[in-house]
């Protein structure tokens, strides 16, 4: 099964995700910020509103895909597989007491490398287990939200490097699989690495097309970490590298919490971080074998002229300033596509969805496109342009929507 990437859009064939489970109920409220969260979550309600935007996806994916129907990987399943050889326990656990040099892990190397592959994985996803009572940690409860760990970019694979100590371990388990699961052979030999003094995270990287990619530099994402995977993805089909400055802010951690894709010449993007700002574009292009710098004035313009095409950026929360924060807050440019002009967003982000509706989108129910579509293959004909709602009242307390949760390795290529 060849793992490849080429845009943000193509027909979405293998994605992995995680479905919440009791690591988000042991957040203890006291601690968390540190573990990166605003809120605490409801581990019932958020489970299920998961398991119904997993549901869209299975059935977005039920005709004529490459892979078999409903290709969702859960990361913990592909976890647990790789585990099972004594090899990637060992690196898994070496690499974690060399990420954690404050903790006394270290002393405890030999009772990690006993645990089963079962008991392993509990500790890593919740930081205790029954069968190693004496030592914990705090819980993963941002496991969720896959994308940050990796970016299938082409036929490579970019291996993330956390900006917090609180993602270290869900960071490693990714890395582990890369290097031991059989489902990324194709692309084993392609890992892109991030400097150990740097940090690049998947949120901050969208695959524009082939040739175009474009990073944030960002809250979790560094100059010297863009320019580390820069020079690495332009060895290979990149063109160019989109460099795109954002404000340094939790509200904006990621590029994708302020701009994603939702056709190939259609974007959602939150105005006052991306339509309304200026001279924060850096374009490094591959030219007769050097690397070329060049300012750009703006996204948009930027992109039309990279991709050859004119593009639309819809608004995030339409055209009031204080209606575009709140639906940023609750990720409402943080869409999810799962093919052209098929889009997945929580229905709470209202304005976004009207914005939708006038650029020509159907705005539908999970449940309703689920009725529609459960018997029949997904096909959607030319100019036919979805934006289907899911509830996630509980999961944006996590700060994180579709895309956020989401970690596609296998997607088809775009109609040209």
């Amino acid at each position: 099964m060849p793992l490849h990437v080429n845009s943000e859009t193509g027909l979405l064939e293998a994605v992995i995700v995680h479905t919440p489970g009791k690591e988000v109920t042991l957040v203890n409220p006291e601690r968390r910020e540190q573990l990166l969260f605003d809120d605490i979550i409801y581990e019932t309600d958020a489970r299920q509103e998961h398991l119904d935007m997993v549901d869209i996806f299975k059935v977005a994916m039920s005709g004529g895909s490459a892979v078999p129907s409903g290709s969702v990987f859960e990361i913990c399943d592909l976890a647990l597989e790789a585990l099972r050889q004594e090899q990637a326990r060992i690196f898994f656990t070496d690499e974690l007491i060399r990420s954690l040099p404050d903790t006394n892990i270290g002393l405890l190397r030999d009772d990690l490398l006993r645990l089963s592959p079962e008991s392993l994985m509990e500790f890593i996803v919740t930081g205790v287990t029954a069968e190693l009572p004496r030592i914990s940690l705090d819980p993963a409860p941002n496991l969720m939200f896959t994308r940050d760990l990796a970016a299938v970019v082409n036929e490579c694979i970019i291996l993330s490097r956390a900006a917090k100590p609180a993602r270290v371990r869900e960071f490693l388990l990714m890395e582990t699989i890369a290097r031991f699961h059989p489902l990324f052979a194709s692309i084993r030999k392609k890992i892109i690495h991030i400097g150990k003094q740097d940090s690049v995270e998947g949120g901050d990287i969208l695959v524009a097309s082939p040739e175009v990619v474009l990073v944030g530099i960002s809250e979790r994402t560094t100059f010297s970490g863009l320019m580390s995977i820069t020079e690495k993805l332009l060895r290979h089909r990149v063109r160019h590298v989109v460099a795109v400055d954002m404000p340094k802010q939790r509200a904006s951690m990621h590029l994708d919490t302020i701009f994603t894709f939702a056709s190939p010449d259609e974007c959602i993007a939150f105005p006052p971080a991306i339509i309304d700002r200026t001279n924060n574009i850096t374009v490094f292009s591959r030219v007769d074998g050097r690397i070329a710098v060049n300012r750009r004035e703006s996204l948009k313009k930027t992109l039309e002229n990279l991709l050859g095409r004119r593009m639309t950026f819809i608004k995030c929360g339409g055209e009031d300033p204080v209606i575009q924060v709140r639906e940023q807050w609750t990720d409402g440019a943080n869409v999810f596509a799962l093919a052209p002009g098929v889009i997945v967003g929580y229905e709470r982000n209202t304005e976004t969805f009207r914005q939708l509706a006038r650029h020509g989108y159907e705005v539908i129910h999970q449940n309703e496109f689920i009725r529609q579509w459960k018997d029949r293959p997904f096909r959607p004909s030319a100019g036919e342009k979805y934006a289907i709602t899911f509830q996630g009242n509980e999961l944006c307390r996590g700060r994180g929507g579709a895309r956020c949760m989401t970690l596609p390795i296998i997607r088809g290529e775009e109609p040209s």
